[in-house]
């Protein structure tokens, strides 16, 4: 009577043992491979958007506008996140419920915009661009050009980073470039200004700039290359590294 006993214990140990592993190569571990590399390939393009749209975004200088701050072929790094958490214009271009979603539009602040920054900034005229300037008015600042120097609140504004090409005898009175305003820059606006004075688009020829506009305050040049170089390929090795102030 004892071998039926015997013959039971064996059966359950043999369900209750696990199954010998499969093969590295059998279609269910290739599966499983492919799987967790699509994810972590997924999540490593998520966080990218994400760091890219609301935390640090790369910039390339295509003009000489703030020269010699930042020189034409400067490859720069921007802080995004630096004055609050703002949404992007658009989403690849688009702009789905923009009923709900207040694209453009920061939804915190963590800090103000100071005079001297940096910026980039949505081009008021098209919202299509992004341009790079200095602040040199803040809300409720008064400025003035004349015969090319600035004038803040009345006063001759001490201007280290100006970079002048034009003689002072070649000023127009007529140009916004060489005598402008005064005018008051409104709340919550500011007044932006190349480094380089006489080659510079900016707030003397089409106004002020909203702080929604505001994208981020520039950091450091992490790659710079151009005709003006004498290194192999162009390399601007000096620059690599510069702070933006």
């Amino acid at each position: 009577m004892a071998s039926p006993v015997s013959d039971v214990r064996k059966t359950d140990s043999a369900e209750t043992s696990p199954p010998p592993p499969r093969p590295a190569g059998s279609p269910e571990t290739h599966g499983s491979e492919v799987r967790e590399w699509t994810e972590a390939i997924v999540i490593a393009f998520i966080l990218a958007i994400v760091l890219r749209t609301f935390i640090i975004q790369a910039y390339k200088i295509p003009s000489g506008s703030m020269e010699p701050t930042l020189a034409i072929g400067d490859h720069i790094m921007v802080n995004k996140i630096r004055y609050g958490l703002r949404m992007p214009d658009s989403l690849f271009g688009l702009t789905p419920f923009a009923g709900e979603i207040p694209y453009g539009h920061y939804l915190i602040h963590f800090a103000q915009v100071h005079r001297g920054d940096v910026v980039v900034f949505v081009f008021p005229l098209d919202p299509t661009k992004d341009f790079i300037k200095r602040v040199v008015g803040i809300g409720g600042d008064t400025v003035q050009v004349k015969n090319g120097a600035v004038f803040l609140n009345g006063a001759p504004m001490p201007d280290p980073h100006a970079h002048f090409e034009v003689p002072p005898g070649e000023r127009s009175p007529y140009s916004p470039r060489d005598n402008y305003g005064p005018t008051t820059v409104p709340a919550g606006q500011y007044f932006m200004m190349g480094d380089n004075r006489d080659r510079s688009y900016d707030g003397r020829f089409w106004g002020f700039v909203k702080l929604d506009q505001v994208e981020g305050r520039a950091m450091f040049i992490y790659w710079s290359w151009g005709a003006d170089s004498q290194s192999f390929l162009g390399i601007r090795w000096s620059r690599f590294g510069m702070a933006v102030r």
